[in-house]
């Protein structure tokens, strides 16, 4: 008979000390936050605010990049599963034109007298039985004897193709989990940068989000960006006319929208733009910021020139074009457009020329 425990008396007391323990640690963890800034100090200033903005953003820049990679990585994998797939099918058919093709004998051997035992083993139901039985060849005339070999070998094939396909097929589905969990770092990230600045009066927040000589940007309409024309001091000191041609383009795309992931026409992430704008150059570059600046040349800081590509942070978490005169064009983060702003605004990392 089994025990049966008593309840334990719960006090009042005990209760009033556990409800002010979680209610402690729900007041930690809202102070807390998302990365310690989620619900930060209601009193912080505009300037301590910019600074933890600024921060969420380049956080979730570096989130937007890897989620970039692993984007241009799953769109690979199901390239190469809709081949493997295809290759398949078509060697299914031709398994099944020749395995019509031996019942044809099989059934000009029957008519003849009797079913040859390879030709039985051939046409078998059960691959295994088929592969296992090597023997079968010796008794069949030259003519079948080639038909099943060449059963036999693309039975193997497909199967080896099929493994290949399971193989990418679990590669797609880890490039897909990898696409959500970067997504929600970047969705969190940019809503707690959110929250940081829907504390500011609308004053406060333009001045925040609108850094010094990148304001002019922010006015242009997409109307009027089909007007606007790279100086031409940028277009002739380019290296060559791609590196002329992306220059331009990326004066024509001043004011555009950021949005991550994004690779124009009408919006941009960072990296989204470069490729955008080499794109239009008739250049294909590489989709993220860490694979980008291991394309071509790498320059000096001294030796820039209009169209070399301008990354920054330790982690080359953004890239910008530059444009000559210590200037680049960038898609800052999602307060900023598309704008014109000094390379000294951000710790540089290194530079490429592509073109």
């Amino acid at each position: 008979m089994a025990a049966h425990r008593k309840p334990r008396q719960r006090t009042a007391g005990g209760n009033a000390v556990r409800a002010a323990a979680t209610i402690a640690l729900a007041g930690a963890a809202t102070a807390t936050g998302f990365d310690g800034i989620g619900h930060a100090d209601p009193n912080l200033t505009p300037s301590q605010v910019k600074a933890k903005v600024d921060k969420l953003y380049r956080e979730a820049e570096g989130a937007t990049e890897k989620y970039n990679g692993a984007k241009e990585k799953a769109g690979a994998a199901e390239t190469r599963l809709r081949t493997l797939r295809d290759e398949a099918a078509r060697k299914e058919d031709k398994l099944n034109s020749a395995r019509d093709a031996l019942g044809s004998m099989a059934a000009a051997q029957y008519r003849e007298g009797g079913l040859d035992p390879s030709l039985r083993l051939a046409l078998s139901d059960d691959p295994d039985r088929y592969l296992d039985g090597a023997a079968f060849a010796e008794r069949a005339n030259n003519r079948q004897a080639a038909a099943v070999r060449q059963v036999r070998t693309q039975l193997r094939e497909i199967e080896q193709l099929r493994g290949a396909a399971r193989l990418e097929l679990d590669s797609l589905t880890s490039r897909r989990k990898e696409l959500r969990r970067q997504k929600e770092t970047i969705t969190a990230k940019l809503g707690a940068a959110r929250q940081l600045l829907s504390r500011l009066s609308s004053t406060e927040r333009a001045r925040v989000t609108d850094d010094s000589g990148s304001g002019r940007a922010s006015r242009f309409t997409p109307g009027a960006r089909d007007s606007l024309q790279a100086p031409a001091s940028a277009t002739a000191g380019a290296p060559d006319s791609r590196a002329a041609a992306a220059v331009a383009y990326a004066y024509q795309k001043l004011g555009s929208p950021y949005v991550w992931g994004a690779t124009g026409p009408d919006a941009f992430d960072c990296s989204g733009l470069v490729l955008a704008a080499y794109r239009s150059a008739g250049l294909s570059l590489p989709r993220t910021t860490y694979a980008q600046i291991d394309t071509g040349r790498r320059v000096s800081r001294s030796e820039l020139l209009p169209g070399d590509l301008v990354f920054f942070y330790s982690g080359i978490s953004h890239v910008g074009l530059y444009v000559g005169n210590g200037q680049m064009i960038h898609a800052p983060n999602p307060s900023a457009p598309v704008r014109l702003a000094p390379i000294d605004e951000m710790p540089f990392a290194g530079a490429t020329r592509v073109a």
